[in-house]
């Protein structure tokens, strides 16, 4: 996730320390019981030696005719070509499935201004993230400088190998003159991820929570603690989206038209935003407010949070460590989101960035539009079905398990199940929920609470496979398959389970 500068910087060693701290028993493999093991800084540093990246030939070069063909004499023609036609280039080239992640390390993560070598794992990580998810080849690229001419010039002359340009991790506000000044002089999309990939998976995040909770973006009151590049970028987003009441809260508290001095960005924002025009501290931006974004390093208290409405959104978004704890987000919000891996309900920029860039070259796109990313954001939201297990009222379902537990779906479950059915609670999605009594009553239904099958619920429900009472969609393969099973799976090719089958 991408972040906005701030005062409250931590240390690489600090970050790291209270990282290490906070994600004992959140994340890597899963231990006994179900849920994740702690995440060493061992672990970290050794998957981090020699770098995460290594460039490959796509080709052999196992003989004469090899060479003559990837090299001298052949590439010879290749060349020929590109210099008559340019626009050859992305076929005959990597241009046209390459991007280049360039920072210049003046605002990574929620570290702050570190410096572009300390900030290259960052910028491989996001190569790995564009090669996953994307199947493009990102290239990390860190310019020891930060004075805006000598960015854009050099940016602009390493171009040509290049299909796209990902501007990351530099901070406000000279991000937005650095990617305007570009936009204008390449021929190619560039985009400032901090930005707009920010923008685009919080306004997803949002179109579904109010989905989910039955709330509508127009009717939100939005507090954005945060006003560099993703707090600005954000801001217009949603303001596009349909939201009306927005607060922006930086360092030295609420933006307004009136607060003394305000760069040109923050003016035009003081201009767009608080509609109501509150005046002070984040602690008044908060009162009464339903939603929370955080895009900064700064920190909550219980009493803060307390003073939203009931219910709040509260998407906790700063990287390492969330403006909001984990156990205060949870006692107060209806819905819980953070930029965290190891933490639920994560919303992170790699649910925009590597689709946005893969759709734009594909289509040859010169521009990375207003409406492509408003699109983008749609589209992300759309994932999440409209259907509701309603649908199924009719089919007498004797069992429905509700693995996602946000209220509206035990509820909706309860409502669906047969007479006399059962609903079994797995998911905590929201620890608190508003159920029909009626349903619950006339329809006898029984609502169970679990935490996972016993050895007892594992032999009954090999028995309903056994007899045919329960068919799950299986594909098999080989053991020598399981690799491209692998594939399958990561492009989405497999439903149900993939099975790999030792012997007849």
């Amino acid at each position: 996730m991408a972040h906005d500068d701030n005062d409250g910087s931590m240390s690489l060693r600090d970050a790291a320390a209270q990282d290490e701290r906070a994600t004992t028993g959140q994340a890597g493999a899963t231990n006994g019981n179900g849920s994740l093991a702690a995440v060493t800084g061992d672990e970290v540093f050794r998957a981090h030696e020699g770098g995460k990246l290594i460039t490959a030939s796509k080709i052999g070069l196992d003989s004469v005719r090899d060479l003559s063909i990837a090299y001298t004499p052949g590439v010879a023609l290749v060349c020929e070509a590109i210099h008559d036609d340019p626009e050859q280039a992305r076929k005959y080239t990597w241009t046209g499935n390459n991007v280049a992640i360039i920072s210049d390390g003046t605002a990574v993560l929620g570290l702050g201004d570190i410096g572009p070598k300390a900030a290259l794992p960052v910028m491989e990580g996001k190569a790995q993230l564009f090669g996953r998810f994307a199947g493009l080849n990102g290239v990390p690229i860190v310019l020891d400088t930060t004075d805006v001419d000598e960015l854009v010039e050099t940016i602009a002359r390493l171009a040509p190998s290049f299909g796209g340009i990902n501007l990351e991790d530099i901070s406000a506000p000279r991000c937005f003159e650095v990617e305007k000044r570009l936009d204008e002089a390449l021929d190619i999309p560039v985009f400032h991820d901090d930005q707009h990939g920010t923008a685009i998976v919080i306004t997803a995040g949002l179109r579904n929570a109010c989905k989910l909770m039955d709330r509508r973006l127009e009717d939100l009151r939005v507090v954005i603690s945060g006003a560099g590049a993703a707090g600005v970028a954000t801001t217009r987003m949603l303001l596009a989206a349909g939201v009306t009441d927005i607060v922006v809260v930086d360092s030295r508290g609420i933006i307004h038209s009136d607060r003394e001095p305000l760069n040109d960005v923050k003016a035009k924002l003081a201009g767009l935003t608080n509609p109501r025009g509150l005046r002070g501290s984040i602690s008044d931006a908060l009162k009464d407010a339903d939603t929370f974004i955080g895009v900064s390093a700064g920190h909550l208290t219980g009493e803060q949070v307390a003073s939203m409405a009931d219910g709040p959104f509260l998407f906790s978004l700063a990287n390492p460590n969330p403006e909001i704890p984990q156990d205060i987000a949870m006692k107060y919000g209806s819905i819980v989101a953070t930029g965290r891996s190891d933490y639920p309900n994560q919303i992170n920029n790699v649910l925009a960035f590597p689709g946005i860039f893969k759709g734009a070259l594909n289509a040859g796109a010169t521009r990375i539009t207003k409406s492509m990313k408003l699109a983008a954001a749609r589209a992300i939201a759309a994932v999440v079905a409209d259907e509701s297990i309603t649908e199924f009222k009719d089919e007498e379902l004797d069992v429905i398990v509700d693995f996602a537990g946000f209220g509206t779906t035990t509820a909706e479950a309860l409502e669906t199940v047969k007479f006399g059915g059962r609903v079994v609670q797995v998911g905590m999605g929201k620890l608190e929920a508003t159920i029909n009594t009626y349903a619950l009553i006339l329809n006898k239904a029984q609502l169970h609470g679990s935490v996972g099958g016993t050895k007892e619920d594992i032999s009954e429900t090999m028995k309903w496979i056994a007899s045919g009472d329960l068919t799950p969609t299986l594909t098999k393969i080989g053991f020598e398959e399981i690799a491209d099973g692998v594939d399958r799976l990561k492009r989405g090719e497999v439903t149900g389970r993939l099975v790999a089958k030792a012997a007849d």
